[in-house]
């Protein structure tokens, strides 16, 4: 495994994402929700893998609660790194300063209560506007509640940049995938590293896109299909399949700490491992890659502006 030293911790290069544990999650979603057994056993096989960080949120669920019973009974609390999220602030809590800390304070607490974590290592906002409220978390590390703050990104990469320059801010969550590119280019991952925050890039796999049955790609997204052919070309005249091209594109990006992939199966945890151990794509492919994603519409890798579509069982 592949490790990056932050502040105190040394972290895995691969972080693992649980919000299919606590929901059916993303459009490749078939099977819905692991059981309890094998929430255990995923975690258990990441860990004997050298994974050693661990992605959750307050709004995912039954997530954290899952996660935290299965670290306790593994024994492994204190041998690996959570970062979790604080829940979405209302409007309402937004247009009020005593609500919104009143909320976070409440937030933290339930995860602190759930991940049965005293201190928890990384707490980001989940979303950027809720970021108004920082010294609110500042509050609770000077307490300690939590240790490091920041904030989970959209795909936008406009602020981004501003919270890698605040000092308040330790990590930034960033979506980024061999279709969307659109945060590595803007220099926010330079700015990041220059000031010491921590990177996870998130949405690896376009939320599933990249490695769901192309059959089963929504209509309204079917406009990305040619560039996925052209993409899955390359890989299969490296002999590799796409999703291990997805994950090792990225890998070339040395300024980001962590790469954030979600699995719904003790096999696809062990898959990520592997391709994780086989490094970065050579030069060559990179640019190969980056030839094929010029002028892809925004909305069609955003995912926040897919229509709603309901995971089947």
């Amino acid at each position: 495994m592949i490790y990056s030293q932050w502040h105190e911790y040394r972290l895995s290069r691969l972080m693992l994402g649980t919000v299919q544990f606590g929901m059916p999650y993303g459009i490749a979603n078939r099977t819905g929700q692991p059981d309890y057994g094998q929430v255990r056993a995923i975690i258990a096989a990441a860990v004997e893998g050298g994974v050693n960080c661990f992605d959750t949120a307050a709004a995912y669920g039954t997530s954290e609660e899952l996660l935290g019973r299965a670290l306790q009974e593994l024994n492994l609390g204190g041998a690996v790194i959570v970062v979790t999220k604080v829940r979405p602030l209302t409007p309402a809590e937004l247009e009020d300063g005593i609500s919104a800390s009143r909320a976070i304070r409440e937030s933290v607490d339930e995860s602190r209560r759930r991940l049965r974590m005293d201190c928890l290592p990384i707490v980001l906002f989940h979303r950027e506007a809720d970021a108004a409220f920082i010294e609110t978390l500042m509050t609770l590390r000077d307490e300690g509640r939590l240790r490091h703050a920041g904030v989970s990104c959209d795909n936008r990469p406009g602020r981004a940049v501003t919270f890698a320059e605040d000092d308040r801010i330790s990590a930034l969550q960033l979506p980024a995938n061999v279709m969307d590119c659109r945060h590595w280019r803007s220099g926010v991952f330079q700015q990041a590293a220059s000031h010491g925050v921590a990177i996870f890039i998130r949405s690896v796999y376009l939320q599933g896109l990249l490695i769901m049955p192309e059959e089963q790609i929504p209509l309204e997204l079917r406009d990305l299909i040619p560039v996925r052919r052209r993409l899955e070309d390359i890989a299969v005249e490296a002999g590799m399949r796409l999703a291990e091209l997805s994950v090792r594109y990225l890998l070339a990006c040395e300024e980001a700490t962590c790469l954030l992939t979600g699995v719904e199966t003790e096999a696809q945890i062990r898959e990520n491992i592997e391709i994780i151990r086989r490094g970065p794509l050579p030069e060559d492919m990179r640019a190969a890659i980056e030839t094929c994603v010029v002028g892809i519409r925004d909305e069609l890798i955003t995912p926040s502006q897919w229509p709603p579509r309901k995971v089947q069982s």
